[in-house]
């Protein structure tokens, strides 16, 4: 699911933050070494596997106490005091950026008549066209600047959002397609010192850590979809899961309760909304 914080649904309201996590154990870039002195557990790649993540795409904000680790998205600052992740749309255009992508029109997936192929719940954004190694190369160079500037930023990680576009293509691109500009965008990653999530996907099985070289993944209402222990098989505890007020099945307390889920697994509305908006929910599973 896409920038989420971009649609527009209804969330449930709600005043505040509505718990506190279980555990911090927190760094930025420039306390990884410090961090590992404590004992906090890592996965293989070096990804913290026992803090817990708040999801800040609608804009950052100082989070929960006990909160270890941040996502902000790429036009974000990273938060200075916790392990940050930063948030890249790598496979569909930013809203923002609609009229710099339709300058290079053949990067755009258009239908027979030249019409960009538009998904009707995400109608603002444009899906790239990554169906020729040319095509996947160019994007993955305009892409990459937000990689680049997510690494000099201090961030520590990055996820790529939209790796599911193929399948709202209407058969014109390929899940290969998608794992080729995917493998583009983690050998950029590495090169800046940046680990790289799989975002959604659950299909892919282990293809996305053992042919792409993704690190983690960050999947949206594992839950709900009855998909956590497809992630956790493949990245054991480098899995972070948010599930929303919206689409909730049954209650949080009933999806902590459930021994798939990852050990971060929190609760936010579906907008994403800073901590001072009045929509704002942020819960974690204790």
């Amino acid at each position: 699911m896409p920038f989420p914080h971009l649609r527009a649904r209804t969330a449930l309201a709600a005043a505040g933050v509505l718990a506190v996590v279980l555990v911090a154990a927190g760094c930025s870039s420039a306390q990884s070494e410090a961090a590992s002195s404590t004992g906090s557990a890592t996965a293989a790649g070096g990804f913290p596997t026992d803090i817990v993540f708040d999801y800040q795409l609608g804009g950052g904000y100082e989070p929960a106490a006990g909160v270890g680790g941040v996502v902000r998205d790429s036009t974000d600052t990273p938060d200075p005091d916790r392990y940050s992740i930063c948030y890249v749309n790598g496979f569909q255009s930013q809203p923002a950026d609609r009229d710099a992508w339709l300058a290079e029109p053949d990067l755009v997936l258009t239908d027979e008549a030249g019409k960009p192929i538009i998904d009707e719940n995400w109608p603002d954004e444009l899906i790239f066209d990554l169906s020729t190694d040319d095509r996947r190369a160019r994007i993955a160079e305009r892409v990459g600047t937000s990689i680049t500037r997510c690494a000099d930023a201090g961030f520590d990680a990055v996820e790529i959002d939209n790796l599911d576009s193929y399948t709202r293509s209407d058969g014109r691109l390929t899940v290969d397609d998608a794992m080729a500009l995917a493998t583009r965008y983690a050998d950029l990653a590495h090169d800046a010192g940046l680990l790289i999530g799989q975002k959604n996907a659950s299909d892919l099985g282990t293809r996305g850590r053992d042919d792409v070289g993704f690190d983690f993944a960050v999947a949206e209402e594992c839950h709900r979809f009855d998909e956590c222990g497809t992630y956790t098989e493949v990245y054991g505890g480098a899995v972070l899961d948010i599930e929303y007020t919206d689409d909730l099945r049954g209650t949080f307390d009933e999806v902590c309760a459930d021994p798939q889920v990852p050990f971060s697994t929190i609760l936010r509305d579906r907008d994403l909304a800073p901590a001072d908006a009045a929509d704002h929910v942020y819960e974690a599973c204790r």
